[in-house]
């Protein structure tokens, strides 16, 4: 019966009570939701038997700690058991030299193990300042070759767990974007939101942040005017329900630290 809003907004305040900024609007997606949900500012939605992923980015001056966890109101533990011992196991095979083309394989196998697929387009990330997804990818399948990782590297491990088919494509709906560029645009709300997204610099927003008038129709302008992009939300191809975990840490010699903890 708690508000999404209520929820979203809770964590985003606390957040920055704490001495920080979102690194993006937090996400809520829920059961076939995988990933890129979050209320609107008039939001009325509230949690049923759901299963509910939260995925939280925090940043300091642009670096930034990235995490999820499923909470399970649907009855299907298992199913965020498998996607937390998914990362548990690739979290302690992670040291410099490693390949991430072993990671995935790893997930997989341990996803597969409980019965269930992975996401296969779904990936782990690395992250830099002020960039939430940077090379390299971390698979959650197993691929032909990927990339070594090294010393001091920071990448965040989301294994995605799915008893559909695998995949996920985009749905309807748009709440999250991010600037991508500068072009001059003539409409003055468009302006205006232009003017006022400069404090996230490259930072994914969500709409329900922005004060500015017109909204929807400047957001439209903006993106076609090449200064937005937006980030649907993705969804479970089959209609199955979808879990996530995820943890960002920085790569060491004989292992790494998981800095969210």
């Amino acid at each position: 019966g708690a508000s999404l809003l209520d929820v979203a907004n809770f964590g985003e305040n606390m957040i920055r009570k704490e001495g920080g900024e979102p690194a993006f609007p937090i996400n809520i997606s829920c059961n076939e939701e995988a990933a890129h949900a979050t209320p609107k500012k008039e939001d009325t939605d509230v949690f049923g038997e759901d299963m509910v992923k939260l995925d939280i980015g925090v940043h300091i001056d642009g670096y930034i700690a990235d995490t999820a966890i499923t909470v399970d109101l649907s009855g299907h533990p298992e199913l965020v058991d498998a996607a937390e011992a998914a990362l548990e196991a690739a979290i302690q095979a992670v040291h410099a030299g490693i390949n991430t083309a072993e990671l995935g394989v790893i997930i997989n196998d341990t996803i597969t193990g409980f019965g269930y697929k992975p996401v296969a387009n779904l990936t782990g990330h690395g992250l830099a300042q002020y960039m939430q997804h940077v090379p390299p990818t971390i698979p959650n399948i197993p691929i032909d070759s990927g990339v070594v990782l090294e010393v001091g590297q920071v990448v965040a491990i989301e294994p995605f767990a799915t008893d559909g088919r695998g995949y996920v494509s985009e749905g309807a709906g748009v709440e999250i974007y991010n600037k991508v560029g500068s072009k001059p645009i003539r409409a003055p709300a468009a302006r205006a939101i232009l003017k006022e997204i400069e404090q996230f610099r490259t930072l994914p927003f969500a709409k329900r942040w922005l004060n500015s008038k017109h909204l929807d129709f400047a957001m439209l302008q903006l993106e076609k005017n090449g200064n937005i992009s937006s980030y649907p939300v993705l969804k479970e191809e089959t209609g199955k329900l979808v879990s996530q975990a995820e943890h960002t840490l920085m790569v060491e010699e004989d292992g790494c630290t998981v800095i969210t903890r």
